[in-house]
């Protein structure tokens, strides 16, 4: 037996008053009365007529000095050396993934798993200490190593399921590091529904590894398998060829054994129906579809998997939720200022711009001396000598101004070379198109270094942009008039994406991200925040350049807000994800989904010494009380 405090046995020196107590006769006061006749009648003294009446003070000496003992030695923390020589070290896993909230089971799965995980708590035994990982996005320490009980249990209820995908993998490798280091026995507990290929992995990988260098894994399932029907997927793309037009990739897929019927895709836009798909998949179909539409107005683009059920609209039930509904964003498009100086009038670029509906034009057939700053100025043929500030579209030059000269007249140019990095140039091929009449360009030195994006067979400059910091220049030599390109689709293509370069791509639709993703935003500069779907907000450190936001854990639309609240950019997280939808679980050994075997029930004996000594020393105190304290009357 060993102490861990051995000074508390000082205490023991509180036995001398205890007995001085006892010895210490008090002498009675003497009182007098009329007659002592019926007091003697009452207490008449008799000799003892038992030993237990002789040993009466005695023995209650005797267990109130037992009693102190039995506290003094409990606050020593008494404990055997097999104690320390057998304590464990345990951590547990929690598998806090979208499919966790299935409700195949009742409330659902991660009820249940945190019941179970109780149970793993409750079979500790005394000295042995336990971790909680969240295997969430990302995987994090909810409760460091700890023997304390209560606080282990704070822990495990303070944790929430997400909307994220499975992290098993990151979560047992973060596991694995606590346990590094350890000349204890460890073992690692992972309470999971067992769906998805992480855990079948997992175990793989350790039966790969030496057999000192595995874990001792023991998994505990909850969920049965079930039938799932989810919307995998949700993308929006603006129109190439229209500019407000846009185009809506929906997925959905029945994760089951058996065929799913009666379903209806609706998809709305702020609230507005736009179209319902009716459903009919055989089990493991895909079903995918594109839908075209058009809108200038933003807002959220919802599709939502229901069910006719007595004759109305119902969301479809299923075991998971989560993936039952998905949402895109749409920003607003705004209208677009353009100014068009044209002295020869031509027909082809004037409509191309006309035709925009994002587009206000005016036009002019003399130079104006002024054009406000916000709007997008259009040259044809006559140019400025100064290029203003502001986004400028020069097409035929037809003079020289401060940024290039005009030289030689090629008759036939045709496109060899073009920049298919260049948004200007999204969703056009121009290869081998004939531009007539093009000017050759000389580009005057400066700070502001030009960007060819189409090179004619001699290497001559046929679509330049410089980026001015006072606002970009884009050039577009050859005769419209003469040539192919006007006929083509790819000129308004080419228009509608020089004005969205112009307009720094505003109303450009941003990609739905997938729980567990991240990011990257350009910040305004000041204070700026993160909204949740679920409300909570989050301050974003100031930098500067892009900013790497996420992993999102929730589904919804996220807002970022900038100073003063003004809306920076807002952006959809949807589940879709094909391994958190399915739930089927994965088949896996029975050695690790066994606790029982894996000797983690501690039982209800695993106590310290000390809790049974302060336990005897309350059973001594209502024992002594029965015999003494109550004062029997003879």
């Amino acid at each position: 037996m060993n102490l861990t405090n051995p000074a508390a046995l000082l205490w023991l020196l509180l036995a001398v008053p205890l007995v001085v107590f006892y010895v210490l006769k008090f002498r009675l006061r003497r009182v007098p009365v009329s007659t002592v006749l019926f007091w003697r009648q009452i207490f008449d003294e008799k000799k003892p007529r038992s030993l237990w009446q002789r040993l009466r003070h005695l023995v209650s000496l005797l267990v109130q000095l037992v009693l102190l003992g039995f506290m003094i030695s409990a606050l020593t923390e008494p404990f055997f050396s097999g104690e320390s020589l057998n304590r464990r070290r345990v951590i547990l896993v929690l598998d806090t993934s979208a499919g966790m909230a299935a409700a195949d089971v009742a409330p659902n799965r991660f009820a249940v798993a945190r019941e179970k995980s109780h149970e793993v708590i409750k079979g500790l035994r005394f000295r042995d200490e336990m971790a909680i990982v969240e295997a969430g996005v990302p995987p994090r320490v909810a409760c460091g190593l700890t023997g304390h009980a209560r606080t282990l249990r704070e822990a495990l209820d303070a944790i929430v399921p997400a909307d994220g995908p499975a992290t098993l993998t990151d979560a047992v490798a973060l596991a694995r590091r606590l346990a590094d280091g350890s000349d204890t026995e460890t073992r690692v507990v992972v309470v999971t529904d067992g769906c998805g290929d992480q855990l079948p992995k997992l175990l793989a990988d350790e039966e790969k590894k030496p057999v000192e260098k595995r874990l001792n894994l023991t998994v505990i399932r909850v969920g049965e398998r079930t039938a799932n029907v989810g919307i995998t997927r949700l993308q929006v793309r603006r129109s190439p060829v229209d500019p407000v037009g846009y185009e809506t990739l929906l997925e959905v897929q029945n994760f089951a054994d058996e065929p799913a019927g009666d379903i209806r895709l609706v998809l709305t836009l702020n609230g507005k129906t736009l179209d319902v798909i009716p459903l009919t998949l055989k089990p493991g179909e895909v079903f995918a579809k594109v839908i075209e539409s058009t809108t200038a107005d933003g807002g959220a683009l919802a599709a939502e998997l229901s069910a006719i059920k007595d004759g109305k609209e119902t969301p479809y039930a299923d075991a998971l939720a989560a993936d039952n509904a998905a949402t895109a964003f749409l920003p607003k498009r705004e209208k677009i200022p353009v100014h068009l100086h044209a002295p020869k009038n031509n027909l082809f670029l004037q409509m191309v711009l006309a035709a925009n509906p994002l587009v206000t034009l005016t036009t002019s057939r003399e130079l104006p001396k002024d054009t406000p700053a916000a709007t997008i100025k259009v040259y044809h043929v006559e140019t400025p000598a100064v290029i203003p500030p502001g986004n400028v579209l020069i097409v035929e030059p037809g003079k020289d101004c401060n940024l290039y000269t005009l030289g030689a007249t090629i008759p036939l140019a045709m496109v060899v070379k073009q920049d298919k990095e260049s948004s200007i140039l999204a969703h056009v091929r121009l290869d081998n198109v004939v531009f007539p009449d093009a000017r050759t360009l000389t580009f005057l030195p400066g700070e502001v270094k030009p960007q060819v994006l189409l090179t004619s067979v001699g290497g001559e400059p046929l679509l330049t942009l410089f980026d001015r910091p006072e606002g970009k220049v884009v050039v577009l030599t050859g005769d419209l008039d003469k040539g192919e390109l006007p006929f083509r689709t790819a000129f308004p293509i080419l228009a509608t994406n020089t004005l969205g370069l112009f307009v720094g791509g505003a109303g450009e639709l941003r990609e739905s991200l997938a729980t567990g993703s991240v990011t990257a935003l350009t910040l305004p500069p000041g204070e700026c925040e993160l909204r949740g779907p679920d409300g909570s907000v989050r301050k974003l450190a100031a930098t500067t350049g892009k900013t790497t936001l996420g992993p999102f854990d929730r589904v919804g639309l996220w807002t970022v807000t900038g100073p003063a609240g003004t809306v920076v950019e807002t952006f959809a997280v949807n589940l879709m994800s094909k391994a958190a939808s399915d739930l089927r679980p994965a088949d896996l050994p029975a050695a690790v989904t066994n606790p029982a075997d894996a000797g983690l029930v501690g039982g209800y004996g695993g106590r310290p010494v000390w809790w049974y000594l302060v336990a005897s020393a309350f059973a001594l105190a209502g024992l002594e009380w029965y015999l003494y304290q109550r004062r029997w009357i003879s």
